[in-house]
């Protein structure tokens, strides 16, 4: 599997944080520029902000040129606006992606996510996900398009070439004993789990109903997922997953109970 957008989102993003530098190391500001282009009001401030889906050359060259980029660094920015430049499949689904997290998914060399209620989406069968999403208020035409993106975003873990991402993933007990489905599906999730805890990449771990739970704290939304950006508050998180790891069993300890646990469901 192949991934022509892999690399996009952050690429764009590196793209916009380095045109703000130029244009402040220049002197200008951003109203001044769009003059000097006979660009209208806010253009380079969208940029900046990194609100565009995708950068035209003819921009970046526009740009570059006022100001007055080395040549080395314009090829490395061109190069860079060329990545940036891929469409990815998740700008099909904008009615079901209201920011960019599936790019930075997809972009990312280590995912950490610790979901205390249910199994993380990259984890999810797609009985498992149908199971979860049919309980909310959303359409059947919006639920099939959402399950469609369940299985996109999975592709990231069978990528090949060194490229997938190191995923470490703490799961709960709560999250498999609750009832939904069918026996058989109920067991092809936690099969499935076996499965992913195998590959190199993932490091899997599980909540036992007799470990308890650290205190933590984290937000809830039933429709969307929200970006974290500040220092701070990731910083927090961090922290709170690394609590989260430490009240969970060993990777190793974790295969032992999900086998145990598929068995009582044949």
């Amino acid at each position: 599997m192949s991934d022509e957008a892999h690399g996009a989102t952050v690429a764009k993003r590196r793209l916009s944080r380095r045109l703000l530098q130029l244009r402040v190391q220049s002197g200008y500001t951003a109203n001044h520029v769009c003059d000097m282009l006979n660009w209208g009001r806010g253009k380079v401030g969208r940029f900046e902000a990194n609100q565009w889906k995708r950068p035209e050359m003819s921009d970046i060259r526009d740009l570059l040129r006022i100001y007055d980029v080395a040549d080395a660094e314009r090829e490395q920015l061109e190069e860079l606006a060329i990545q940036a430049r891929a469409r990815p499949w998740w700008r099909d689904y904008s009615d079901i992606f209201e920011n960019e997290f599936p790019g930075f998914e997809n972009d990312a060399s280590r995912i950490r996510v610790f979901m205390p209620l249910v199994l993380p989406g990259l984890l999810q069968t797609q009985d498992y996900a149908e199971a979860f999403i049919r309980i909310g208020p959303r359409p059947p035409a919006w639920r099939r398009r959402m399950l469609d993106t369940r299985s996109r975003r999975q592709e990231i873990l069978d990528r090949p070439g060194g490229t997938a991402p190191n995923l470490t993933a703490v799961i709960t007990e709560a999250s498999l004993r609750y009832q939904w489905g069918s026996r058989s599906e109920r067991r092809d999730q936690i099969e499935h789990l076996v499965d992913v805890s195998r590959r190199p990449s993932t490091d899997l771990r599980i909540q036992r109903f007799t470990e308890g739970e650290p205190s933590i704290a984290f937000t809830e939304t039933d429709f969307a997922v929200v970006e974290v950006s500040e220092p701070d508050q990731v910083g927090r998180y961090v922290q709170s997953f690394e609590k989260a790891v430490d009240g969970a069993l060993e990777p190793s300890d974790t295969a032992i109970y999900l086998r145990q646990l598929a068995d009582q469901l044949e």
